[in-house]
């Protein structure tokens, strides 16, 4: 007799144990009976010998003949349980791909020749009788039928009874797809010659046998061609075929193929790489020497991703494979188009914006065969099931994206890659032109390696960045554009006279971020959260970018009734466009935000035609920022820097520096020097002054004193409560409460609970704590602690109702 302990894909804390009758390998998915009725998919985290124990339910059908996770993988899962403090229920929902979560629905019905010889309970008599008519049954409908209210141990006595069998009916949302092949039925020439002759009455399948033939090449043994080209190729129907296939001229057979999701290109060599580059990729190869963990700091358009090619051959040549994560979906599309130049068939790549299926067919790829060696992906791509890692990059390292908000686990994706890379003996490779400063300080302090890439290929001089006071030209009535300084505009001008494209950035979406009354002020808000309602033109409404919710535009002001009252204040994506268009009718323009990029094939559409130059003027949010590379960018145009550095977070002035020298450094990448005018209202801000001298340096060593002044990451590790409910007043109540009974281990190292700037989300109610913990403190310890101090709380009264998760390394 074996047990199985398994992972189930609920939030919870604890594997659940099963019998069952034969050995289940580990990683295979099993179904099983959680509750009275509830039957789940889970994964078998491991199977052992064991002596009969009563009680214990049985695993009702295994799915799997092979594992479909790898113990490299559990291992990984493991770990995250325990770091980010979730469970391993939600790190399996978030693991694998949606087509391998199969929806089970459990249905009952009477064996074959079922006969009835032997004494029945009541309750087995009922179902028994049910069933008689030969019909299938769902457990529900069996308890409704039969007034059983839990049906399930007389299922079990009928089963063992060889009465009832239950018939998982497991919507599959994935099935391999297959192709039809041709091959030869016969072999010898002369039959050949003698099979063509006798089809001169078929001209049609004479053709079809001629150009299969042809197609050949003389290999007639081992060719295979699939149907439909066949077909196509020689405009004949498919009863033509199965003419030749009955004449036993031809067979078919099937074969399971993998959809490509990358169009077909001729390979090319990876470019030569320049004297600093090849300085610094020697440089990297030195360093994985000494370290696990190094870092590329190279600024903006230095070809780093030429460099990364460079190590991907290299690996490759051992036989090992590379992980290439990106922070987001935005920048797949470009450098997919180069790897698959490089790497072919070698290249899979694993994001949102593909199908479920898609998903599914390169995780079993991998599983099954050596064909996928360089996987391209964002932050999920840590979860696929690697046999032989060699190298993890981590392009873009400092980006925001690369952690998990909601729901859990709230992971890190650079650093759950780095966790992968160590737990097969990899090496991992960071690199970005603008490093997170808890990055940066780990390479300072010979944590990591560090490897400097200073200059822009072909020596290309950094952008020449035009400071622009926007609140001094309003106050002189020398700025007539709403949203466009004369500097602005004039350079505007002249890109579009030398034929060069600009790049507009504005980090907010919609047309205008509210709406006010002009007599007395009120503004639409969300009737679901804390926030006010941006306000879309193009679909003339306003919409909840927090929950989503959409509401009609009011003409009046429903407070002051004052008719036509509402007025646009600030502005977004949408309005940039709107007004570019006034100033120049003729440019072509393109709006890349998340609006404009929902589908897979809108985004790609935006980005090839601005690389192609079928487009003039790019204007996005932060997507333009994440590392898109377009040969004819003469100007950026940042509308609005001051925003940046308003936000209540002691990142605020990191993330700004990002963006503003990422979004810069899109400017002038091939050919000459490109131009940024950034406008302000503030142009004696210390990060610009940085941003505009291109001082990496300058900014982190000023950043880094405040952050050790005030006690923040990298000197301490953080750890964010975040509590919900429905009751403001009982939330309240029930933060404080959780709050003295941190303190009462953790002391002075707690603060808050505080009400966040959006205090309600989707109908709950929101408080927040902050943990700051020293370095020296013993991460299991705490986390025991941690999850000790909420159990204690959950059992109060006062937690009733209330939602509590916890962040780790909040970003």
């Amino acid at each position: 007799m074996y047990h199985v302990d398994v992972i189930l894909p609920l939030p919870l804390p604890q594997l659940y144990t099963y019998r069952v009758d034969e050995f289940v390998e580990t990683g295979c998915r099993v179904v099983v009976q959680f509750g009275k009725r509830k039957f789940y998919s889970g994964l078998v985290s491991r199977c052992y010998e064991s002596p009969l124990v009563e009680g214990i339910k049985d695993v009702i059908s295994v799915l799997d003949t092979s594992p479909i996770v790898l113990s490299h993988q559990l291992q990984l899962w493991q770990w995250m349980s325990e770091y980010y403090m979730c469970s391993p229920g939600e790190i399996l929902k978030a693991a694998l791909p949606a087509a391998f979560k199969l929806e089970s629905e459990t249905l009952v019905r009477l064996a074959d020749e079922a006969f009835w010889g032997e004494k029945l309970t009541a309750g087995e008599t009922k179902i028994f009788d049910l069933l008689s008519d030969g019909n299938t049954y769902r457990i529900a409908e069996i308890s409704k039928h039969t007034g059983l209210a839990s049906p399930i141990q007389p299922l079990r006595l009928l089963m063992d009874k060889g009465l009832v069998v239950l018939d998982e009916q497991l919507e599959k949302n994935f099935t391999p797809r297959s192709e039809t092949l041709v091959r030869l039925a016969v072999s010898a020439d002369d039959e050949l010659h003698l099979l063509l002759d006798g089809l001169k009455r078929a001209p049609m399948q004479q053709k079809v046998l001629q150009h299969f033939l042809s197609s050949a090449d003389g290999n007639f043994l081992d060719f295979a061609m699939p149907s439909k080209k066949l077909l196509a190729e020689t405009g004949a129907t498919s009863a033509v075929l199965k003419a030749l296939v009955e004449k036993k001229i031809l067979l078919t057979e099937q074969r399971e193929v993998h959809r490509d999701v990358l169009a077909e290109s001729k390979l090319l060599k990876s470019n030569v790489l320049s004297d600093a580059q090849q300085k610094a990729c020697d440089e990297v190869l030195d360093s994985f020497r000494q370290k696990d963990v190094t870092l590329l700091h190279g600024v903006t358009s230095s070809g780093k991703t030429e460099l990364y090619i460079s190590l991907i051959d290299k690996y490759l040549e051992q036989g090992k494979q590379v992980l290439y994560l990106l922070p987001e979906i935005a920048l797949t599309t470009q450098i997919t188009e180069r790897l698959k130049a490089v790497f072919g068939e070698k290249l899979g790549v694993y994001h949102s914006k593909f199908s479920d299926r898609e998903r599914a067919e390169l995780w079993n790829e991998m599983l099954k065969s050596d064909t996928v060696q360089v996987i391209l992906g964002v932050r999920s791509s840590v979860f696929l099931p690697f046999r032989n890692l060699g190298l993890v990059i981590v392009d873009e390292e400092h980006d925001a994206s690369y952690k998990q908000q909601d729901p859990a686990p709230r992971y890190h994706g650079r650093n759950v890659g780095i966790v992968l890379a160590s737990l097969h003996g990899a090496k991992t490779l960071l690199g970005t032109a603008t490093p997170s400063l808890e990055t940066y300080y780990n390479a300072l302090h010979e944590k990591y390696g560090l490897v400097r890439l200073q200059q822009r290929f072909s020596n290309i001089p950094m952008p020449q960045i035009e400071v622009v006071n926007t609140k001094e030209l309003r106050r002189t009535k020398a700025m007539p554009s709403k949203l466009f300084s004369p500097p602005l505009l004039q350079q505007m001008a002249e890109c579009f006279r030398r034929g060069e494209q600009v790049i507009l950035f504005r980090n907010r979406r919609g047309f205008a971020p509210y709406l006010e009354c002009k007599s007395c002020s009120w503004s639409p808000r969300c009737a679901n959260c804390d926030v006010s309602l941006t306000f879309h033109k193009q679909q003339n409404q306003l919409s909840c970018h927090y929950c989503g919710a959409v509401y009609r535009v009011e003409q009046n002001c429903p407070a002051c009734q004052l008719i036509d009252g509402l007025e646009v204040v600030g502005y977004g994506t949408e309005r940039v466009e709107e007004e570019l268009s006034e100033h120049f009718p003729e440019v072509r323009l393109a709006r890349l935000d998340l609006d404009t990029t929902r589908s897979r094939s809108n985004f790609e559409k935006i980005i090839h035609d601005f690389s192609e130059r079928k487009t003039d003027v790019l204007i996005g949010t932060q997507m333009v920022s994440k590392g898109l590379d377009f040969g004819g960018v003469g100007l950026v145009g940042i509308l609005q820097s001051d925003s940046l550095f308003n936000q209540p977070d002691f990142r605020s002035h990191e993330r700004a520096f990002q963006m503003l020298e990422q979004v810069s450094g899109r400017a002038g990448r091939k050919g000459k020097q490109g131009n940024v005018v950034l406008q302000t209202t503030n142009p004696d801000n210390a990060v610009l002054k940085a941003v505009c001298q291109h001082d990496y340096e300058q900014f982190y060593h000023r950043e880094i004193k405040e952050r050790e002044t005030f006690y923040y990451p990298p000197f301490c590790r953080l750890f964010h409560i975040v509590m919900r409910a429905k009751d403001d007043h009982h939330l309240e109540k029930g933060a404080q409460l959780l709050a003295e009974i941190l303190r009462q281990g953790l002391k002075n190292r707690v603060f808050g609970p505080v009400r966040p700037v959006v205090s309600r989300i989707q109908t709950l109610y929101i408080r927040q704590l902050l943990l700051k913990v020293e370095l020296s403190a013993s991460p299991s310890h705490l986390r025991a602690f941690l999850r000790q101090a909420f159990t204690h709380f959950q059992a109060q009264a006062q937690a009733k109702g209330i939602l509590l998760h916890v962040d780790v390394d909040p970003v």
